[in-house]
């Protein structure tokens, strides 16, 4: 399963403790997972978020850039504008495999697939109050529909049909793993997903429930997560090492209410801590981050880990005298992962950077000497380091260059 200590590479190191037997034991790994993105679908349906048709082009670009094998890309019956962009998308051929989703009625499944896509996910509601007060549906109707929809999807030239109960985890077990089993005894399903549309899932929960649909099923599971309780991440990647074999999620995270499973750290986390290599270009994350960013007009949090604006930011003086030295003594690049988890190179991440601020230490105060070309004397760098500090609480925040040069030449001044 592993290569050599995996868990420490020049591009990453974390915990031996990820890769030992006890750790381990009891996975169900598939063979392979596979990513299907659903920025263009879910993540539009974050509140406020709207992409333009040419948007939705740009980020199907940079994701068959970034080695996606899957794009979800929108709801074909939405609007005019949805639909073109779809078509344009598919047209381009761009790598990956175009899915989108559809009600299982007659009208949407022809349009979904008209436009020449090579997937079609299927859905209907499965709780009973979403699917009975809020539609009016019985269980049986639900079952009906989706089942004669994937039958209609296939003679239509469907390459892969999905099947997705929404809201399906807040059902009883039993109820929920039989409508799944008699729509794919009934109709024509390529794979099954374990879809959490309200988030609710725990870890423990969600193993368990790939396990069992699989075993009522006999269909490969997909794993489709909300972030209401930031388990995105854990619940993805729990579902595969419980035999789920593809990972729906979103660039940054972005999808309805709390969002859903980022792209970012769910694929990162497979590739350092799991071994588990998706097949993606880990370099172009940081850029893909940044345009969905910027189109989509929601910030990361700076401090995000590994592609947010600051995530290679260190300000405390010890853990920054510790990167300095290292530095020093065994390189930059040894340093790098001695201080950060995985080094900025592997996620296209600028390299770090030294904050001068309250917290700042001597390493701080050497660092930006030996980066401007200053050299300071012993009692100077304490002179200069007390003076940061001060500084800093004074203004409420941390210094840049010009005000690093004031503070040496005002010290030098004094002496």
């Amino acid at each position: 399963m592993h290569a050599e200590n995996p868990w420490k590479t020049d591009d990453w190191f974390v915990s031996p403790w990820d890769y030992m037997d006890e750790t381990i034991e009891g996975f169900a790994l598939p063979e392979k997972v596979l990513i299907q993105d659903a920025t263009l679908r879910d993540g539009e349906q974050q509140a406020h978020v709207v992409f333009r048709e040419d948007d939705k082009v740009r980020i199907a670009e940079s994701l068959a850039e970034l080695g996606v094998q899957r794009l979800e890309a929108g709801w074909v019956t939405v609007s005019p504008h949805d639909e073109a962009a779809v078509r344009r998308i598919v047209k381009r051929n761009l790598g990956f495999k175009v899915f989108c989703p559809s009600r299982g009625v007659e009208e949407d499944i022809r349009r979904t697939l008209d436009c020449g896509v090579d997937g079609i996910r299927l859905t209907a509601p499965g709780s009973d109050l979403l699917r009975g007060v809020g539609l009016g549906w019985t269980r049986e109707k639900a079952i009906g529909v989706l089942a004669n929809g994937t039958r209609l999807a296939r003679q239509l030239g469907a390459e892969h049909i999905q099947i997705s109960i929404v809201d399906g985890t807040r059902t009883e077990m039993s109820s929920y793993l039989d409508m799944f089993a008699t729509i794919v005894r009934e109709g024509e399903v390529d794979s099954v997903v374990l879809t959490d549309t309200m988030g609710t899932l725990t870890p423990q929960a969600v193993a368990m429930a790939t396990t069992k649909l699989r075993q009522a099923t006999q269909r490969p599971v997909e794993a489709h997560f909300h972030n209401d309780y930031g388990f995105g991440v854990a619940n993805a990647i729990q579902s595969v090492l419980a035999g789920a074999e593809v990972i729906h999620c979103t660039v940054n995270g972005i999808g309805e209410r709390a969002g859903n499973t980022p792209l970012e750290e769910t694929v990162l986390a497979l590739r350092t801590l799991y071994g588990i290599d998706v097949g993606i270009d880990y370099g172009k994350l940081r850029e893909v981050a940044k345009l969905v960013e910027e189109l989509s007009g929601v910030p990361m949090l700076s401090n995000r880990g590994f592609v947010g604006d600051m995530a290679y930011h260190i300000e405390s003086g010890m853990p920054v005298d510790e990167y300095r030295t290292i530095s020093t003594k065994l390189g930059s690049d040894v340093a790098n992962t001695a201080s950060f988890a995985v080094h900025h190179r592997f996620v296209g991440s600028p390299e770090p950077y030294v904050v001068l601020g309250k917290m700042s230490g001597r390493g701080n105060v050497l660092w930006w000497a030996d980066k401007l070309g200053i050299v300071l004397e012993k009692d100077e760098v304490s002179a200069v380091v007390a003076a940061v500090k001060e500084r800093a609480y004074e203004l409420g925040h941390s210094l840049d260059e010009a005000q690093f040069r004031q503070i040496v030449a005002e010290v030098r001044a004094k002496s």
